[in-house]
């Protein structure tokens, strides 16, 4: 088995190194990942300044840009081969509910589903590393249950994954959830820069609003592994037939000249 494996937290983070050790234990691991912290940049790709690979003393390769960007690249030409899996994380924080859109962990995993290979999201629910070897050691034991079920190498699929900070021992069995909600963001932090200059900082994110039980809010509160299966596909197919006669209305309109 050939893993490809990248992150958001950068190629020095504390998960990504346990995740790597983890996980060389039972495949062919290498590391692309970002050279510094790339939080919350989902999906991003770099079109318009070049990008540059460097290697690390312990053999990781970091890229000068985001993960998704990491991903892409390996997969393109960097590794000369196709990876079985792509592995995202160890996350230094959870990215459930709304945080899925935004996460760069769940980016560069989903980068790898793009092309066609089977990837997973592994983050922490709690920043600051509690517990991160246990983490690792979980990540490796789902991904040695989805080999020994053939389904690494096969039909690409995406699985978000959040891992409560708890000893191993202490987990509970991995449970299939829905993503769940947050409330809106808190307000953009103001600030005067040291040469007058008003400047701004994104807010947290909002607390839980959807956290009933079947979300992964739920689950890991309750010290379960929470695993949801993800899709790309954005397309709201409750809402076709609604917007095909909201359509319809505005077309004859719209070829009239008319104002509706």
């Amino acid at each position: 088995m050939k893993i490809l494996i990248s992150n958001d937290d950068g190629y020095q983070a504390p998960g990504i190194v346990a995740l790597h050790d983890a996980l060389k234990t039972i495949a062919d691991v290498e590391v692309v990942a970002p050279e510094h912290n790339n939080s919350a940049k989902s999906n991003a790709l770099t079109l318009h300044s070049p990008l540059y690979v460097q290697t690390a003393h312990n053999g990781f390769r970091y890229v000068n840009g985001t993960p998704a960007d990491c991903v892409h690249i390996a997969l393109t030409g960097l590794l000369g081969y196709r990876p079985d899996l792509v592995v995202s994380g160890i996350n230094n924080g959870a990215n459930m509910g709304d945080d899925t859109i935004y996460s760069g962990t769940v980016g560069a995993a989903m980068e790898g589903y793009l092309f066609g290979i089977p990837s997973i999201a592994f983050s922490q629910v709690d920043k600051g590393w509690g517990e991160i070897e246990s983490a690792a050691r979980k990540a490796r034991e789902i991904v040695q249950q989805m080999d020994r079920q053939n389904l690494v190498g096969e039909a690409p699929w995406l699985l978000n994954v959040n891992i409560p900070n708890m000893p191993y021992d202490a987990l509970r069995p991995l449970r299939m959830c829905r993503l769940g909600r947050r409330h809106a963001a808190e307000r953009v932090i103001e600030q005067q820069s040291p040469r007058g200059e008003l400047m701004y900082w994104i807010g947290g994110a909002g607390a839980a609003k959807d956290a009933a039980e079947g979300t992964d809010f739920h689950a890991t509160a309750h010290g379960h592994v929470s695993v949801t299966p993800l899709k790309v596909d954005l397309t709201d197919y409750d809402g076709l037939g609604y917007w095909a006669q909201t359509l319809a209305r505005l077309v004859p309109a719209q070829a009239s000249g008319e104002v509706a």
